[in-house]
């Protein structure tokens, strides 16, 4: 549909990811829960993050399975740095980098190997976001519903008392600032994009202003009517699919807060206010349940040091930072970080116990047998690699041996020479190592 198109993520990697893969997976996530009369945004959101993280699964552990082998290769990797760690020449770190990769070669990993899985997980979790943020512009039957909204409003005005919001209606005019590009470039998808950040307090004023309240989609009355005690007297679409447990997850936890304390609904109040604690236990969870990275050298450098003090602060910071921004977010992001952590963390406990099982010597012999088919499918014979790294290893080796032969030997002389030649002067000392120099490279 080209005209929801423009609501979508227009990204050039983000963007076909979330039109083409996530959107049609929530998409049909929604209309299984429509089919059985359960349409529900913060169930199809559960749901979503479920079967996104289960297809994730198989990178996930390949990428602990890394993590486990590098644990064992750190105390290899750490004696090569030890070895070279004041040797700066060239021929040293030749050496060096040659040991190192003798080192991934034998256990069959590449030094990038986790890497490849991070590059193919962190687009896709990136574009779930977006996904969830912008629910009707993949999912058909919610973006419709808006769209009817949105044809009344601009057929009325244009949509102008919208456009020209104050604060007197927060959520409509900071949602107008932050689409203001949809809405000039395509006037119809900015509406929808500004109805579906606008909280139900606000959306009750638009509703008076622009007379929505008798219209329907499909059949079913759009928006909840109220009576003079501000209960809910029918309850419209748009509260059904985002009234999840009781709470409207279209609202901030502040706003909620804010109308469930005036209104006395003291659950409510508890309810939003769990949302941000929430998201930030679960996170910090994770952060527990996460595999941590061995350090077998008692004497790791000052750098190391502080990147894993830098770590544990960011470690502590971003749950506490989640709950912070979750309070002025819309309820069903919070909603999705809580899913996507409990499935983490149920995740990881599963991957700790397979990990824990798992015969390292088995999986090395594994990895190298699958290195070895790689290379000989390109033509490569393993054994000749293999080789020529250990006689280009050895090459180095003696090169560098050589260096520090002559080196000493110089060294030697010069002191030799000058004490022999402790009572002549400067130019007889030079005199005497020049000598020494012409007749070692005859």
């Amino acid at each position: 549909m080209d005209i929801l198109f423009l609501t979508q993520d227009t990204g050039k990697i983000l963007g076909p990811i979330a039109k083409y893969v996530l959107g049609p997976i929530l998409n049909y996530i929604f209309v299984f829960l429509n089919w059985i009369k359960i349409p529900n945004v913060g169930l199809a959101i559960i749901l979503f993050t479920i079967v996104i993280y289960l297809l994730l699964m198989p990178l996930t552990i390949k990428q602990q399975k890394f993590s486990k082998l590098q644990q064992k290769m750190q105390p290899e990797l750490q004696a090569i740095q030890k070895k070279y760690k004041d040797k700066k020449d060239q021929a040293s770190q030749m050496a060096m980098n040659q040991e190192t990769q003798e080192v991934y070669a034998k256990y069959g990993v590449s030094p990038t190997g986790s890497c490849v899985q991070l590059l193919i997980q962190m687009p896709i979790l990136f574009a779930l976001y977006r996904v969830i943020y912008a629910i009707p512009a993949y999912v058909t039957q919610i973006g419709d519903t808006f769209r009817v909204l949105a044809d009344k409003i601009i057929s009325t005005d244009k949509g102008q008392f919208i456009i020209n919001a104050g604060d007197d209606m927060k959520s409509v005019a900071t949602a107008v600032r932050q689409f203001q590009g949809r809405i000039d470039s395509n006037l119809s998808n900015g509406i929808v994009d500004v109805l579906n950040k606008t909280s139900s307090t606000d959306m009750i004023r638009l509703s008076e202003h622009y007379d929505l309240s008798g219209l329907t989609y499909q059949g079913k009355q759009i928006l909840s009517t109220y009576n003079a005690s501000g209960n809910v007297t029918t309850r419209g679409l748009l509260d059904t699919y985002n009234n999840f447990l009781g709470i409207n997850i279209g609202n901030t936890p502040l706003d909620t807060i804010k109308t469930a304390w005036s209104a006395a609904h003291y659950l409510l109040v508890l309810g939003a206010i769990l949302v941000p604690v929430l998201a930030a236990v679960t996170q910090w969870l994770n952060v527990k349940l996460a595999p941590q990275a061995a350090n077998n050298n008692s004497n790791a450098n000052d750098q190391a040091a502080q990147m894993q003090s830098s770590m544990k602060a960011m470690n502590t910071f971003m749950p506490l930072f989640s709950a912070f921004i979750c309070f002025s977010l819309p309820m069903g992001l919070g909603i999705y970080w809580i899913a996507g952590a409990v499935v983490r963390c149920i995740q990881q406990v599963l991957i700790n116990k397979h990990i824990d099982k798992l015969d390292i010597d088995e999986e090395i012999k594994k990895n190298v047998e699958k290195r070895n088919k790689r290379l000989q499918k390109a033509g490569i014979d393993p054994s000749t690699i293999t080789a020529n790294a250990n006689r280009q290893t050895r090459t180095v080796e003696r090169l560098t041996k050589m260096k520090e032969e002559n080196e000493a030997k110089v060294r030697e002389a010069t002191e030799s020479y000058s004490k022999k030649s402790s009572g002549g002067s400067i130019a007889a000392k030079a005199n005497l190592v020049k000598e020494y120099n012409e007749r070692n490279n005859k």
